[in-house]
């Protein structure tokens, strides 16, 4: 617990500094705005990282392209999976995350301010209206979407089974997927803990684009189960 709460001590005016800043740029309507969010929050991450103790590798990231929209999919069993691919993810990003996380103070206006969005999973109108809010970005900005398909962190770290929005968005959208594995993150701290146990590494495997062209959305199953395999196959890897 003293790495928690010497983390805490770190993170809150880091995040008052950052968030503080993300939300300034956004109001005051800046034509840089959306390179200073994406600074400001790569910045916040590695910063989170470093006082944690621990330290991102990243494998074949040349397959990201930040001059073109794509949709990343990535198993989950952290919550420093999102710190790693903030710090790895080059260019735009913009995160689909659970709504619950928009109450958290600062963090949730921040990132609403910044672009990231907020799902609700239990409402299925509402999920829709979340996506198509994605497409739009993807269509206007080119950013890179980052998804969790799972819906929430794995307590064993065994994959769990893919939901099918980020793969409905790929095929409405017409843009490809990109499968990650992350490793290691699980090791500094688990689902359901507040323990950080500092020295680990955490590997972010890319995989090589999955294309949807051609495909409709009557194959938004197998798609979804294509990606779930690639992602199974590079979280194997030694």
């Amino acid at each position: 617990m003293i790495r928690f709460f010497a983390v805490l001590i770190g993170v809150a005016p880091a995040t008052i500094w950052y968030g503080t800043k993300m939300i300034w740029v956004t109001r005051m309507n800046r034509a840089d705005a959306p390179c200073q969010c994406d600074q400001a929050g790569r910045r916040w991450g590695q910063l989170i990282l470093k006082l944690s103790g621990a330290r991102v590798v990243m494998e074949n990231e040349e397959v990201l392209d930040p001059d073109r929209p794509q949709i990343l999919v990535a198993n989950h069993q952290s919550w420093y999976d999102v710190l790693a691919l903030i710090a790895a993810v080059p260019g735009r990003s913009v995160f689909v995350a659970k709504k619950e996380l928009r109450k958290i103070p600062l963090f949730g206006p921040a990132s609403e301010a910044c672009g990231h969005i907020f799902i609700d999973r239990s409402d299925r109108n509402r999920s829709i209206q979340s996506l198509g809010e994605a497409n739009k970005k993807l269509d206007e900005a080119s950013p890179t979407i980052i998804m969790f398909p799972e819906g929430t962190r794995s307590a064993t770290g065994a994959l769990q089974p893919f939901k099918k929005g980020a793969f409905v968005l790929a095929i409405q959208s017409g843009v490809d997927i990109v499968p990650a594995a992350i490793t290691g993150s699980r090791e500094i701290m688990r689902k359901g803990s507040w323990k950080i146990r500092p020295g680990a590494t955490i590997g972010v495997r890319f995989g090589e684009p999955i294309s949807v062209d051609g495909l409709t959305l009557d194959d938004r199953n197998e798609l979804t189960e294509r990606a779930r395999r690639a992602v199974a196959e590079l979280q194997a890897r030694p």
